[in-house]
């Protein structure tokens, strides 16, 4: 395989983070296109045009970075998102609509997400804006698509009028990237509505407030006719078509670096999974070669551990954080994020070769797993070893229903599994010999020059806990965790939880 085309990638990717902002697939492929045209139709240069055309396509990159917290304040992070991105939270008729759908299906608790999403108030800009901006531009960084995008994403909740968030920026001080990124995605949304005048009068009616009063109008020139031409394109071929020179490619070995971003973005959606995709894909791939796969089958059974769980995104972490048992309905939406990590695989031709093992991960050999109910040999080796990766590491972990279990009882649980039938034995105990590896590596120091202490407090943050849990935890103060959780912060150049258990996840510091 030879240099693929990055843009090719990372629509198929765009995916997840369409399902991950509760919107259907393509929305930022089409968001992307009109950002695109209203780039062209300004004069912007080559590189600005390209700068605009990634962050427009990646503007969601952080969506999974507050899921735990809109899950807490709003009761649904997926249920609440539509709805906030169709609102100007400028106006605040449109800011008190938005409170009112809080917590819809939740029934006699309504009113307590009501009422916490009334007490976060302001605080909104941090917790939940500045999260998402902070890690979709750390992410940027991570799949090296330079400082414009990096910035673009970091600024795509600021507004023309200065009353944006999380910097407070105004005017030209927000850079074009996220200004045409800001008209792209809600005009594709009240498109898909309305049509293309219901996007129009909505982008004149923002013109100047959270709009660039130039590329508003330019949008009120070419729009209706862009979005009318959308309606009827092949939007896969088109949004290809439409990235502007040069145009990017990365190496094969380029894929690596691009899955685990991908893997830590998933993985940030709750913080019962951080790291879990990591893990997996070293388990799996030790496993793999301890099975005879060759080197090429190696590298592909671990990109595909890495993406694996693409589709969780898509699932209210609602849903993941219940810790009771699920409804009938709720364990149907769970039963289909192997389906779409699969058909988000399957868009790419770089990553086609991974989506059948990584959609197979909940197969079983008796046929009682899902999405597919495949059974025996329709179950590929790579799969097999896959499903009981998965299976022991998640063991590991701590999760709402349950605590984490011990080396020893995972291994006794994935054991048990192989002997009545439900998954191989061979890739079984070839996962337990990768388990049972460890590091000889001693570690002198750690990252960012943090202390043992932050550390501690770092891997405590980073899984949701408060100052004041973190306190009783530790045995130490409230306001002495709080201390750390600053200092910390200062050192790894983060501001928010998110931001923190990403570079908690790329260092490898999640567990002891």
């Amino acid at each position: 395989m030879g240099d693929v085309r990055l843009a090719e990638i990372l629509a198929a990717l765009s995916v997840t983070t369409d399902l991950g902002s509760g919107q259907e697939p393509e929305k930022a492929v089409r968001a992307c296109l009109v950002a695109t045209a209203l780039a062209g139709e300004l004069g912007a240069s080559e590189r600005e045009a390209s700068d605009v055309y990634y962050t427009a396509l990646l503007r969601h990159l952080g969506c999974t970075a507050t899921s735990h917290e809109e899950t807490w304040y709003f009761g649904d992070d997926l249920g609440s998102r539509p709805a906030g991105e169709r609102a100007d939270f400028g106006k605040p008729r449109e800011a008190f609509a938005l409170l009112l759908s809080t917590g819809k299906g939740a029934g006699p608790a309504r009113l307590r997400y009501m009422a916490r999403a009334a007490r976060l108030g302001k605080k909104v800009d941090t917790i939940v804006l500045g999260a998402l901006c902070e890690v979709g531009a750390r992410l940027a960084e991570r799949l090296g698509l330079g400082p414009g995008v990096r910035d673009g994403l970091f600024q795509v909740f600021e507004r023309w009028d200065g009353r944006g968030a999380p910097q407070r920026l105004a005017g030209e001080d927000v850079g074009l990237p996220a200004r045409l990124a800001e008209i792209g995605h809600p005009a594709v949304i009240f498109d898909r509505a309305g049509g293309p005048e219901a996007a129009v009068e909505m982008v004149r009616r923002r013109a100047g407030g959270w709009f660039d009063p130039r590329a508003a109008e330019a949008f009120g020139r070419i729009g209706p006719s862009v979005l009318a031409v959308l309606a009827g394109l092949e939007r896969w071929a088109a949004v290809l078509g439409a990235e502007p020179e040069p145009r990017r490619t990365i190496p094969p070995d380029g894929l690596d670096r691009l899955a685990e971003a991908f893997a830590d973005f998933v993985d940030l959606k709750t913080p019962f999974t951080l790291g879990h995709s990591s893990e997996v894909a070293a388990l799996a791939g030790r496993a793999g070669g301890a099975l005879g796969l060759g080197e090429g089958a190696v590298a592909d059974l671990r990109r595909a551990a890495l993406l694996h769980d693409l589709g969780r995104v898509g699932v209210s972490s609602a849903i993941w954080e219940k810790p009771g048992p699920l409804t009938t309905s709720e364990r149907e939406l769970v039963r289909l994020h192997p389906y779409h990590t699969e058909r988000i695989l399957a868009r790419s031709p770089a990553l086609q070769p991974l989506a059948r093992q990584a959609g197979m991960h909940h197969e079983r050999q008796d046929g009682s797993g899902y999405h597919r109910g495949s059974s025996g040999s329709e179950i590929p080796t790579a799969a097999r070893i896959l499903a009981a990766a998965d299976f022991f590491q998640s063991m590991t972990q701590d999760r709402p229903h349950r605590p984490a279990r011990s080396v020893g009882e995972a291994s006794e649980a994935l054991a048990a599994e192989a002997a009545e039938g439900r998954l191989d034995q061979e890739c079984v105990r070839a996962v337990l010999e990768a388990a049972g590896e460890r590091s000889t590596r001693v570690r002198t120091a750690w990252p960012a020059g943090l202390s043992d202490r932050e550390v501690d407090v770092l891997r405590l943050l980073a899984r949701g806990l408060s100052n004041r849990e973190i306190g009783r935890g530790l045995f130490i103060s409230p306001r002495t965790a709080e201390h750390h959780v600053q200092h910390l912060y200062a050192k790894i150049g983060a501001s928010t939880r998110a931001a923190a258990a990403l570079f908690a996840m790329e260092h490898g510091l999640v567990r002891d």
